[in-house]
C-alpha cells in the first residue's frame, strides 16, 4: 500500500516524462494512489527552465486520465508551487484557480536566487546560507498559506556542500514547523535524498523529530519522481523511517484536505 505524493511529468520543465508513462509506471511499482504535482515556479531566475504551466490543459489531462485509470490507480491533482516574496500574489491565484486535491509549497529559490546554481551561497559560510534560506522560507510563510504540505524542507543541503550543525540553525525550523502545525499544514519525507546522495534524509531526522516532537502529524511520502524508475523509490524505507520516529500516519488528500492512513 504506497501513495506517492510527489512525482512529475512532461508538464513540468525538468522532465521528459509522458504522463500515461508515469501512471502505468505506478501501477507497475504496485502503487494503490499517485499524486501528480507538476511544477509551477513563478519568476523563476533562468529562462531555461520558465516552469510555467497550461493550468487548463493539466486539470483536463489528469481528469481524463482518472476516468481511464479508474479501478486500477487512484490519481490525484495536485501541483508544487515555487514560493517566491515577490511572485505571492501569482502563487495564491494558481493555488486557487482549479480545483486541486494537494498542493506542495517549495523553495525552490531563495532571495532571488535558484539553489541550485549556487549563487545563493556566494560570499557565505554554509552557516550563513542555511540561516538566510530558512530566514527567508519563515518570512514567505507568515504571509502565504495556500498549501497543503512543505516540499522537501531541507533542500538548502542538497546543495550547500555541507551542512552546520543543527543547533545552529535549529530555532528557525522550530519556529516554521510550530506555524506550520497551527496552520493546519503538514510536511512531506521526500525520497529524492537517495537520488542525490545527500548525506541526510529530506527533510534531515532532526527536523522529522522536531516536527513530531511538536505535535506534528500530518505527513506524506513523495518520491519527487521525474521518470518511473523512481516512482515509490525506498518507500519500504521511508514508512519504517517515519514508524521509528513516532510517526503514527501517512497522509493523503481530497480536495486539500489531509486524510490518515495508518502506517
Amino acid at each position: 500500500m504506497f501513495y506517492d505524493y510527489h512525482t512529475h511529468t512532461s508538464f513540468s520543465d525538468d522532465s521528459d516524462t509522458p504522463m500515461i508513462a508515469m501512471l502505468e509506471g505506478a501501477c507497475k511499482k504496485g502503487l494503490t494512489e499517485i499524486c501528480i504535482t507538476d511544477h509551477y515556479d513563478p519568476g523563476y531566475p533562468d529562462n531555461m527552465y520558465p516552469f510555467d504551466l497550461p493550468f487548463d490543459e493539466y486539470m483536463a489531462t489528469l481528469a481524463d486520465y482518472q476516468k481511464q485509470f479508474k479501478g486500477r490507480l487512484s490519481i490525484k491533482r495536485g501541483i508544487e508551487i515555487g514560493i517566491q516574496h515577490h511572485q505571492l500574489d501569482k502563487c495564491s491565484a494558481a493555488a486557487n484557480s482549479h480545483d486541486y486535491d494537494y498542493i506542495i509549497g517549495s523553495f525552490h529559490c531563495a532571495l532571488g536566487e535558484p539553489l541550485y546554481e549556487g549563487h545563493f551561497f556566494d560570499n557565505k559560510t554554509v552557516k550563513e546560507s542555511f540561516l538566510d534560506y530558512y530566514r527567508y522560507m519563515y518570512d514567505n510563510l507568515k504571509v502565504y498559506k495556500d498549501y497543503c504540505n512543505l516540499g522537501h524542507m531541507n533542500i538548502v543541503a542538497r546543495y550547500s556542500g555541507g551542512s552546520p550543525a543543527f543547533n545552529e540553525y535549529s530555532d528557525y525550523c522550530e519556529t516554521i514547523l510550530k506555524m506550520i502545525i497551527q496552520d493546519g499544514k503538514g510536511i512531506e519525507l521526500n525520497t529524492s535524498s537517495f537520488k542525490y546522495k545527500m548525506e541526510t534524509t529530506c527533510p534531515s531526522e532532526d527536523i522529522l523529530r522536531l516536527y513530531r516532537s511538536l505535535g506534528g502529524e500530518i505527513s506524506s511520502i513523495g518520491s519527487d519522481a521525474h521518470d518511473p524508475d523512481r516512482i515509490a523509490d525506498h518507500f519500504d524505507y521511508a514508512t519504517e523511517y517515519l514508524k521509528s520516529l513516532g510517526f503514527k500516519y501517512i497522509t493523503a488528500f481530497t480536495k486539500k484536505k489531509p486524510e490518515f492512513i495508518k502506517l
